[in-house]
């Protein structure tokens, strides 16, 4: 249940903040990230560090509850995020109130129960995470070639750190 309100609370967003006369700018970072996403949740299956937990109905999964955090919430945030960005020193003031967003989101979430972290993964390591994927997102609106450059590496330190058979190769 709480999944619908939650899309319900972002479809309401995208109604009032959304320039959807805009919306093919932001679609390449959107693709990009939801591609990460499904990376993500594709290399690290058997070996998840978060995961979502539905506590109303027992058909409601991970992988349905990210699907729609990927395409339904994922793409109004961006959206949102990448029209507005400021200019100047506010950027950094900017990108911190969405990282502190994303952070105390999941820290509630967390908290009902809704969702997990595994495998050495906790709110810190969120919280660097979404620093990352935000300052990661803005390059990426910006320049696709530099942000690929910058992600790859990122990806690779965090397979080295938590991927369970790369960790034996260390």
């Amino acid at each position: 249940m709480y999944l619908f309100i939650v899309i319900g609370v972002y479809i309401i967003v995208a109604k009032k903040f959304v320039d959807w006369k805009r919306w093919k700018e932001f679609y390449p970072t959107i693709q990009f990230y939801i591609i990460c996403n499904l990376l993500y949740n594709f290399v690290f299956y058997q070996h998840t560090l978060w995961k979502y937990k539905a506590v109303t109905v027992s058909w409601l999964n991970h992988t349905l509850i990210d699907l729609a955090f990927s395409f339904f919430i994922i793409p109004v945030v961006l959206m949102v995020y990448l029209q507005f960005f400021p200019q100047g020193k506010k950027k950094f003031i900017y990108l911190g109130v969405w990282v502190g967003y994303f952070t105390f989101i999941e820290f509630l979430f967390e908290k009902k129960g809704l969702f997990i972290y595994e495998n050495d993964w906790d709110l810190w390591w969120s919280t660097l995470f979404n620093l990352i994927t935000f300052f990661i997102i803005r390059v990426h609106y910006k320049n696709h070639l530099v942000a690929l450059l910058i992600s790859l590496p990122i990806i690779l330190i965090l397979l080295l750190f938590f991927h369970p058979t790369l960790q034996e190769l260390k």
